[in-house]
């Protein structure tokens, strides 16, 4: 295990400087694995700060916790603590314990991050990709975090960011059907196979199978590419879900995006998915 390492500069941002502290492959389990680490952005001097944490895609097979283009500068200036994490990927493990690695970093970061100027008790989870499937899962389905004797309520707000897996087998059938009705070759290790090639995985894995009324589940901003209907679809179906379950929750479809620049803008003043964001989390640290 590389030693985590402390990197202190300076951020500028209009006329207004920020120092800020970097720690890098910080582990989070005892003993931890290679990709059992993450990294923290924090304002110098901070104190109580909300946290965000990232969760990166990848396909669940690839994908790093460097990958995180403007955010922690964006958050940083913000007033956030910025968290990235790692996991193990497939088809090292399965799908269990990426979803466990995930739960297990927030637990490190819980009982840690005030170490680093975070609130404990205010946590924003956030991912891109497939990290939005574990994003949304974690915070829907309570026995991950419970596993590691967390609740959901330190999480104060939930933001996938184009995902496809919120309901996994709505997206197997899409998926299939489309290669089917043209005529290609199914994939050979596609969303049915990584999902554990089992229904009861596959609804088990999806968010909307736990969303239920009285969880204490978070409010969620649910980001998508206005213009991809998988992507779109999910998301309205996650949208639905919860609202029906009475939790708060809010759509941002960005047009003319695409499902790596929907992820790499945010942060940029001008992207209105960053300023739904940013008005979705103050919203959120009001209540």
């Amino acid at each position: 295990m590389r030693r985590a390492s402390l990197t202190v500069f300076c951020l500028v941002f209009g006329t207004s400087a920020w120092g800020q502290e970097v720690k890098r492959d910080v582990p989070y389990a005892t003993p931890a694995l290679e990709r059992q680490v993450l990294d923290i952005y924090a304002p110098s001097r901070a104190k109580g700060l909300p946290v965000v944490f990232w969760v990166h895609g990848g396909g669940w097979q690839a994908g790093d916790k460097s990958g995180v283009q403007l955010k922690p500068q964006a958050f940083v200036d913000k007033g956030f603590v910025f968290v990235s994490t790692n996991y193990r990927l497939l088809s090292n493990v399965e799908m269990g314990a990426i979803v466990r690695d995930i739960a297990k970093s927030i637990h490190w970061v819980h009982d840690h991050i005030a170490e680093h100027g975070g609130d404990p008790n205010r946590i924003f989870v956030m991912g891109h990709s497939a990290g939005a499937q574990l994003a949304a899962l974690v915070c829907t389905d309570d026995r991950y975090l419970k596993a590691e004797g967390l609740s959901l309520a330190i999480i104060k707000g939930c933001v996938p960011v184009d995902g496809d897996t919120f309901d996994v087998p709505a997206i197997i059938e899409t998926a299939e059907t489309r290669r089917r009705v043209h005529g290609q070759p199914q994939a050979k290790f596609g969303h049915r196979e990584k999902f554990g090639n089992d229904p009861e995985k596959h609804r088990d894995f999806s968010a909307v199978t736990h969303v239920a009324k009285d969880k204490g589940i978070p409010p969620f901003l649910i980001m998508h590419v206005a213009e991809h209907p998988d992507t779109s679809a999910q998301a309205q179906r996650l949208a639905d879900a919860l609202k029906n379950a009475g939790v708060p929750v809010k759509l941002h479809g960005a047009r003319e995006s695409t499902h790596n620049k929907i992820n790499a803008d945010i942060g940029l003043a001008d992207d209105p998915g960053t300023q739904a964001l940013f008005e979705f989390v103050a919203e959120a640290l009001k209540k």
